[in-house]
Formats: C-alpha cells, structure tokens, sequence
C-alpha cells in the first residue's frame, strides 16, 4: 500500500505543484483547497501525513490544526506556509507542526523534509481505525469516541484480533487458536464469556453493536 498524503492548499499552482512533485516520488495524494473536508478525509483515507498551509479566508492553518488534535487526530503536520517570522514558525511548531516549510520553498528541500519525516514517524504513530474505534500500536492502547478504553491483557488481545478482521465471520475455534494460543483453557465457554465481558467494556450501554453473534458459527465484528 503506498504512503498516503493530505494537502491543503488554496493557491492553486502550488497545490499542483505539490501534487506533481509528490505523486512523481510514489506517493498517493488527495487535495483540499479548504479546510471543510479534512476531517472527513482523515476518518476515511489512511492518511500518512497532512500538509497544511495556514492562511485560508475562513480559518487559520494552525489554529485548525490544534483543535482537531484535541479531538484525537495525530497525523503528522507539516506547515507549508508564507509565514516566515521566527515567532510564526515557533507557533506553528507549538500548534501541533511536525516540520515547517517556508514559502518560497526548494523542491529538493520539501521531498526531503518529507520522506524524512514520514519516516520518522510512521512507526511511532501507526493506527487501526474503524467507526469510532482507534488502537494506537505504540502503545497497544484503544480509543472509542477519543476515550482510551481499559482493558485486560486478554479483552485487549480479542478486540485487536477483531479489529484486524472486521466483517469476517471468526469461529470459536479460530478465536481459542489465535488468541489463548497455548493457553489450557481452550474451551467454546471461555470464548463466549471473555466475549461477553469484551462487549460489557467496549459498549456498556449496548448501543454500538459491534460484536454480532452467529448462531452455530462464531462471531462477526461490524
């Protein structure tokens, strides 16, 4: 799969500069002129890095960029931005920058910038996203609704192999094999009741419906 990058830009040449330039190192990317759709992009497209530029009409770049990381997006921000003071580039950095790219810019220089930084980042900040469902592997922690949810060693090891495995029908016998392992208490109950608890962690008010059971055949997570 190839590395994914979100550009948001309102000046049209350098927006198709930027593309040009990126897609011609390997890169899948999307555009933006605005704003508007950035989050949406960002809850559908596995996106490896944003690159934002911080004057729009109607929002400013890096205030945009701090208010959705308090919201629980952490891709990496590189400012690409006219903005060039000292205390400028110093508050990009403080509202969530990764890296920061003056305008005018090298060619040479933004590729560079950018391989490294994805590189940089890309093993610290890999992700598992479905629905309102985030598991962070750096820390093997998951996220519902940008709450970090408590689990045990085992409910964190069910729900990850349903994470992986979203809309395929997993038996009982496959969940005892891939999850308990060499565990000596394989047994369809032990499923069923570790099930059970999973369900009563990650949707207490049962409202969500992830976990579905299939009479006779196992479980499927939707």
């Amino acid at each position: 799969m190839n590395t994914s990058i979100l550009i948001v830009e309102d000046e049209e040449d350098i927006l198709d500069l930027m593309e040009y330039t990126l897609t011609k190192e390997g890169y899948d990317v999307i555009t933006c002129i605005d704003t508007s759709n950035v989050k949406d992009i960002l809850d559908e497209e596995d996106i490896s890095l944003i690159m934002m530029d911080r004057n729009f009409p109607n929002v400013e770049g890096s205030r945009f960029i701090a208010e959705i990381r308090k919201e629980g997006y952490n891709h990496p921000v590189i400012y690409v931005s006219a903005k060039d003071a000292s205390e400028e580039i110093l508050e990009g950095f403080e509202r969530g920058g990764d890296d920061y790219i003056t305008k005018p810019f090298n060619i040479g220089e933004l590729k560079a910038r950018v391989k490294a930084l994805i590189k940089r980042t890309k093993k610290v900040d890999d992700v598992i996203k479905y629905r309102d469902i985030v598991y962070h592997t750096a820390n093997k922690t998951f996220t519902i609704d940008g709450e970090e949810i408590k689990l045990t060693h085992l409910e964190h090891d069910l729900f990850l192999e349903f994470l992986k495995n979203v809309n395929i029908l997993l038996s009982r016998d496959l969940l005892l094999q891939n999850v308990w392992k060499e565990s000596e208490k394989k047994q369809s109950k032990t499923v069923n009741v570790a099930i059970k608890r999973l369900k009563e962690s990650i949707d207490p008010d049962g409202i969500k419906n992830y976990i579905q059971a299939v009479r006779g055949e196992g479980y499927i997570f939707c």
